[in-house]
């Protein structure tokens, strides 16, 4: 008999997560992007052997690389969520309150934390490490064609609005890379639309944006 190609899709996959690390690698994913380095750290990995985990994930369609926007050189790893549909992946997830975090504060931190609270019922804020003067125009035109509540008319500055218990999610790579990695802190990596200027840039990013806060609400729960 034939064996359908969906078939041999779906056994790459269980084959792929049949491994305990490759299954942890996944979990971490499901929740943000990870440098190469941070996952081999993490589940203390040789080069080649994190090298091979990847390879067999990638092969089956759970992960891809990318590089930052910010400067072109780091690498991080990003899941690919569609081929887990139907599969039970449940990382765990608690936060008193979520903080999104871009550099300016302009658009893709306030327009995450206004699709948050329209999923969620755990409070969330927004802020900036360099905020602008205010939010990007495009940005609030965005929300206003969705449906969406911006939570302020200006922007705030990390410091300003950070707690040590935040869960904070770094939807730019400038923000994560000068934050740096901590264990209460995500990574999503996320182009800025500004440069483009386009209604098509931003509603491209509030579709990512969407998505991946999709997927952290299944699986976060108020501290």
């Amino acid at each position: 008999m034939e064996i359908d190609i969906t078939l041999r899709r779906r056994a790459a996959v269980h084959h792929a997560l049949s491994d305990p690390v490759r299954l942890g690698i996944v979990d971490l994913l499901a929740v943000g992007d990870r440098s190469p380095g941070e996952l081999g750290r993490r589940f203390d990995l040789t080069s080649n052997l994190l090298a091979h985990h990847l390879k067999v994930l990638r092969e089956a369609g759970l992960v891809e690389r990318t590089r930052s926007h910010a400067d072109g050189r780091r690498a991080y790893v990003r899941l690919t969520p569609e081929p887990l549909t139907g599969l039970h992946i449940t990382p765990a997830v608690t936060a008193p309150r979520v903080v999104f975090v871009c550099t300016r504060n302009g658009a893709r931190s306030p327009l995450a934390a206004a699709v948050w609270s329209e999923r969620s019922p755990i409070p969330v804020t927004s802020a900036g490490t360099h905020p602008g003067n205010r939010l990007n125009p495009r940005a609030v035109s965005t929300a206003r064609r969705h449906g969406l509540r911006l939570e302020r008319d200006g922007t705030a500055h990390v410091r300003d609005v950070v707690e040590p218990s935040d869960l904070v999610v770094a939807v730019c790579d400038n923000a994560f890379e000068e934050l740096g990695p901590a264990d209460r802190r995500v990574h999503w990596s996320v182009p800025d639309p500004g440069p483009v200027d386009t209604d098509e840039a931003f509603e491209s990013v509030l579709a990512q944006l969407t998505r991946r806060i999709d997927q952290l609400v299944t699986i976060t729960s108020a501290a």
